[in-house]
């Protein structure tokens, strides 16, 4: 798995973004997409199912598989309370590498990744139609940085402020392979999913369809 995950990216122009909020187009490969997509499919089948969560009572258009800790509105678990009961699945350690790797080449700084070691994982599936409001993930007790990774279909992604949901935000289309890192002072901005585009995901990323997100994170939970 080492190998796989080199040093590869392509080159698009990042926006101007808040302090401690980093984007790095196209830092996965196709190879490394395609691996991801593979574990993805393993993770959806056991032994918590991918589903929708619901808040407030309503279910969310997105579906979630959980790794390390199970999230649910608006608590963390190792069980699968919600679901069947069965605990999730442990977080992976490449997955850890990955994450650390990531902070790297999202700040420049090469030790932003010494001290990180994120221990949950919400991966997130998009259909055509899911959408996402805007949110704040603050159901953790660390305020260590979000690492967000995206494959297949581009989505529109907002990146809003700490104070409120509305403006002001900024809308960037991620696409497959991009890295997008919130930390810092960045850390509780409120972001979300207004649109994904159907028919976007390139060939070869392992998807043929829809959009799967990854979103490392470190509860600061102890269990």
């Amino acid at each position: 798995m080492s190998a796989l995950f080199g040093d590869d990216m392509i080159d698009r122009p990042a926006p101007e973004l808040p302090e401690g909020a980093h984007y790095v187009p196209g830092w996965l490969t196709l190879e490394q997409q395609r691996w991801i997509v593979a574990r993805f499919h393993e993770w959806t089948n056991g032994p918590v199912p991918i589903r929708a969560a619901k808040v407030r009572g309503h279910e969310m258009s997105v579906r979630t598989v959980c790794l390390g800790w199970h999230w649910r509105p608006y608590e963390y678990t190792r069980e699968a309370v919600d679901v069947n009961g069965n605990r999730v699945l442990d977080f992976p350690d490449w997955m850890v590498r990955l994450g650390r790797k990531a902070l790297v080449a999202a700040t420049g700084d090469p030790h932003a990744g010494d001290d990180y070691t994120p221990d949950t994982a919400l991966v997130n599936f998009y259909d055509d139609t899911a959408r996402m409001g805007m949110h704040q993930d603050r159901d953790e007790r660390s305020l260590a940085p979000v690492v967000s990774l995206s494959i297949g279909d581009t989505c529109r992604f907002r990146f809003g402020n700490t104070e409120t949901r509305n403006k002001p935000y900024q809308d960037i289309d991620l696409a497959s392979g991009d890295l997008f890192v919130f930390g810092g002072p960045s850390r509780l901005a409120y972001h979300g999913i207004p649109k994904v585009y159907p028919g976007t995901a390139p060939e070869g990323c392992g998807l043929e369809s829809g959009r799967i997100n990854i979103t490392m994170r470190v509860t600061g939970l102890d269990g």
